[in-house]
């Protein structure tokens, strides 16, 4: 299917996407809640990773899941707005950091080590910025495709499990911009430090993200129109990525705020864009649990991390092969001869385990 769907040729072809991406398969999601039900534990005794794994079963459309190949992608780009002084580091971080990812001296990749997937970063035309939101649009439409597109190609469909990742110094601004547009609400409850900026930066970041908002205010009903003129190209590629990794019924771990911020617009075309993404883990920036609530989420793990690069969904890789190794290898009370086994569990809903409302996602 991705073939037939990427590249896309124009932002607008985003609002009919959920109707013809495949969706949970809900009989390998009841056969492995089954599983669930009749393995050497009491029902509902290892929490959340019963729920992880049944969410794993529904996209993999099989009821023992596993993970033989984890994909992880950070892409990086530079962002105009960055000339209203909202970040105390200059854009040429962002590619410095780069090169650190690609000699393997970041966290992402130490996580990334440890927890078997496969890095790849992508640097989006770091030495060409998008354009300054308060000014104008930050990318035309012709420019957010071909990010749309570059984070779509970069999938693996072969992937069991995608991880996705951001670098861009600016971003955390970009972030907020895109949480506020989709979401609403006051811009300094969206606004966070980021990289450390402080009163003045914050006050900086904020006034700069209200006069976006104000000079785009005709575009915010229209979310892809929306990533274009408020989003980075990381974050567009992020959509992108997004999008493949349904089309190819490959689960998909996002970071956390700005990752999670990224993917906002599609929220905003159609929640159920979503269903297939879990959120690695809350970011201690303030605007992150605000987020999750409304796109009705609930992290994997919450560890005071605000670092970004994908680190956070790295870590959760390693709960979700642990999720899916005791669903795997755990016996069931039949095969160990365990008296006692005739046991039944509550049925989860259709959104606990797509990733939607429930605590899977």
């Amino acid at each position: 299917m991705t073939d037939r769907l990427f590249p896309l040729s124009a932002l607008a072809d985003l609002g009919a996407l959920a109707a013809v991406l495949p969706g949970l398969d809900a009989e390998a999601a009841e056969a492995a809640r089954a599983r669930q039900n009749a393995l050497t534990k009491p029902p509902g005794s290892l929490g959340r990773l019963e729920e992880l794994a049944i969410f794993m079963a529904g996209w993999h459309g099989r009821e023992r899941p596993g993970i033989a190949r984890a994909q992880a992608l950070v892409f990086a780009g530079n962002h105009g707005v960055c000339a209203q002084g909202v970040n105390p580091f200059p854009q040429e971080v962002t590619a410095q950091m780069v090169a650190n990812f690609e000699a393997g001296g970041a966290a992402i990749n130490q996580l990334c080590r440890a927890n078997g997937a496969a890095l790849e970063v992508i640097a989006l035309d770091l030495d060409r910025p998008t354009g300054d939101f308060t000014q104008g649009p930050a990318m035309s439409e012709a420019e957010c495709l071909e990010a749309l597109n570059r984070g779509a190609a970069a999938v693996d469909p072969r992937a069991d499990v995608l991880i996705l990742g951001e670098m861009g110094i600016g971003n955390s601004t970009v972030a907020a911009a895109l949480a506020a547009a989709v979401f609403g609400g006051a811009v300094a409850d969206w606004t966070g430090p980021g990289t450390g900026s402080d009163a003045d930066g914050m006050a900086r970041k904020i006034g700069a993200i209200e006069r976006g908002l104000e000079r785009h205010a005709a575009l915010l009903a229209d979310a892809p129109r929306t990533l274009a003129a408020l989003g980075g190209r990381e974050q567009a590629a992020i959509c992108g990525a997004v999008l493949a990794a349904r089309a190819a019924r490959v689960p998909v771990i996002l970071d956390g705020f700005i990752c999670t911020a990224a993917v906002a617009p599609l929220h905003g075309i159609d929640p159920a864009l979503l269903d297939h993404c879990l959120v690695g883990h809350v970011s201690a920036e303030p605007g992150h649990r605000r987020l999750l609530e409304a796109m009705g989420k609930a992290p994997v793990l919450a560890f005071d991390m605000r670092l970004g690069e994908g680190s956070g969904a790295a870590l959760a890789l390693g709960i979700l092969r642990s999720a899916l190794a005791c669903h795997d290898g755990m016996a069931t009370f039949a095969e160990a001869g365990v008296s006692g086994g005739e046991v039944s569990g509550g049925e989860a809903t259709a959104g606990e385990v797509s990733g939607g409302g429930g605590s899977a996602g």
